[in-house]
């Protein structure tokens, strides 16, 4: 949409007539003209993310990577076999001495590739006489 505008103002085309017809706000419209007309198509570029650099490194991503791949039981972790956020900052933090959110350390995560599983759950006590009473249909009543 940036770029159409910018052939728009190219040709001459008012920012109101630009904002109606690409759906954008006025006021974005105008400062997007008055960038424009200060530096041309370069000041329209998007400048990427916004903010600080992850402190998050390749070189920890890599070995966190190995680490989970290793379980919770190598880091101490025995009862509950399972990656929480707050674990894996946990073990963030131990190796190197950086706090992560778990919304950070979910970020970090989900860049990295790795995905929520959930382990399937199973009843602890079954009876198995009752799930073959119900897949057994049932004997048909004849009607009179």
């Amino acid at each position: 949409m940036r770029f159409e505008a910018t052939e728009l103002f190219a040709r001459g085309v008012t920012p109101p007539q630009i904002a109606r017809r690409i759906r954008v706000p006025l006021t974005s419209t105008y400062a997007r003209h008055a960038r424009w007309r200060e530096g041309g198509l370069q000041t329209l570029r998007l400048k990427g993310a916004s903010g600080w650099p992850s402190r998050m490194t390749p070189h920890w991503r890599a070995w966190l990577a190995a680490e989970l791949d290793k379980g919770p039981a190598a880091h101490g972790w025995v009862k509950d076999q399972r990656w929480t956020l707050t674990r894996v900052a946990t073990v963030i933090a131990r190796r190197f001495q950086v706090h992560f959110s778990p919304a950070q350390t979910w970020r970090i995560l989900h860049q990295m590739g790795f995905t929520v599983r959930v382990p399937m759950r199973g009843a602890a006590e079954r009876d198995e006489e009752v799930t073959t009473w119900m897949r057994e249909p049932w004997p048909r009543v004849e009607r009179r």
